[in-house]
């Protein structure tokens, strides 16, 4: 059997270049084309990173090819990811997965009758921070965990992103876009979840472009960009979550987890590395144990010029290397899936002002140790540039 997938890309906007440069970092991929409905772009890319510049349809036919990464628009995730699974080929993709847990039930029942495999981003749950903090919930460092806290605020993507447009349309908004980065961790630290109710608002039903070239430009908002909600889990725990993008500054932590025995500060789970603090009781826990993990090791700068850790396509080859050994993968359909779940169930209850019940369940994602992580890279390129 083959040691390496195969990888295409569909969609070569900004997210294609961190995956085609991270890519060689790990074992069991390697990019081989990619594709766009921008000929030009596919073509930039492709020159960039040295691989081949495909039509959608020669891509999706490609016998070099296994895996497609969809990087698309997420309003588009569903019908790409569905024309992969029809070609035959293995689907990962950004996130969010679906839009609807509808879309997500239908690759899942088309996956199962293919004998393929589904997986998506966010895996920044592997970075070597998190992991940490789920070797520290699993080895009862904070005692069971009862209760959290997290947060995403800001003040939106206008003021960057030379075309937010989408972000403010339905199908955007914090939660659907942020949302997959906190949700999944939840999950990957507490569990599933059972239930969920939320209030919603649009505070401002324009925003006005302040980034170029479009600036002074109003979009028009038609999905809410503040949300409240609370999440109670199947093991008892109750989480309160906030996203807004109506917010110019706040005091709140990332992510705060509450256990019988202490208080465990969680970084920011759209990245994979971050400060962890530790409480026991009352007082504050100085030494943490030894946890000398790959993906917490900062490899490329940030565009302030500060260390960070980015190990973006961990999850893909994680994928990839499940497959070649016949075993669940981490970023599985199943955890996308519930995250989707309890993401649209968040937004029903905000629109219906009642509790809403998840249908859907899933284990939490194997861990990803020091070793295990290790097993991922590829030892000819352990590093990569900014």
């Amino acid at each position: 059997m083959a040691k390496v997938l195969g990888v295409g890309i569909i969609g070569c906007g900004n997210i294609s270049a961190a995956y085609l440069r991270l890519a060689p970092m790990f074992r069991g991929i390697e990019m081989r084309a990619c594709a766009d409905i921008d000929k030009k772009a596919a073509k930039t890319r492709a020159e960039e990173f040295n691989i081949r510049a495909d039509t959608l349809d020669r891509l999706l036919n490609a016998g070099d090819v296994d895996i497609i990464v969809n990087l698309t628009v997420p309003a588009a995730h569903y019908e790409v990811s569905k024309s992969i699974l029809d070609a035959g080929k293995h689907v990962y993709s950004e996130k969010p997965f679906v839009l609807s847990l509808k879309e997500g039930k239908d690759l899942a029942r088309l996956t199962a009758r293919k004998g393929l495999r589904v997986g998506s981003a966010p895996d920044t749950f592997m970075g070597g921070a998190h992991q940490h903090c789920r070797h520290l919930i699993d080895s009862g460092a904070i005692g069971k965990v009862t209760s959290g806290t997290a947060h995403v605020l800001s003040h939106g993507m206008e003021h960057w992103h030379p075309n937010p447009d989408f972000f403010f349309k339905q199908g955007g908004g914090p939660m659907l876009d942020l949302g997959p980065y906190y949700i999944t961790n939840l999950i990957q630290l507490v569990g599933p979840v059972k239930r969920v109710c939320a209030i919603t608002s649009t505070p401002s039903p324009t925003r006005t472009i302040t980034s170029k070239p479009r600036y002074g430009q109003k979009i028009k908002v038609e999905t809410p960009t503040t949300i409240h909600a609370i999440l109670e889990f199947e093991n008892g725990a109750t989480v309160t979550l906030g996203t807004s993008w109506d917010v110019w500054t706040h005091g709140h932590s990332n992510m705060e987890l509450y256990g019988e025995e202490g208080t465990l500060f969680v970084p920011d789970p759209n990245f994979f590395g971050g400060e962890i603090r530790l409480t026991k009781g009352d007082r504050e826990e100085k030494k943490l144990p030894a946890f000398n993990h790959p993906f917490a090791v900062a490899n490329q700068k940030d565009g302030r010029g500060n260390p960070t850790a980015n190990y973006r396509a961990a999850g893909l080859a994680d994928m990839a290397l499940a497959i070649l050994d016949n075993r669940p993968h981490r970023c599985s359909l199943e955890l996308a899936l519930h995250a989707i779940d309890v993401m649209t169930s968040i937004l029903k209850s905000g629109e219906t002002g009642r509790f809403v019940n998840l249908s859907t369940s899933c284990a939490r994602p194997a861990p990803l140790g020091v070793r295990d992580a290790k097993a991922l890279v590829n030892p000819i390129r352990k590093t990569a540039g900014r």
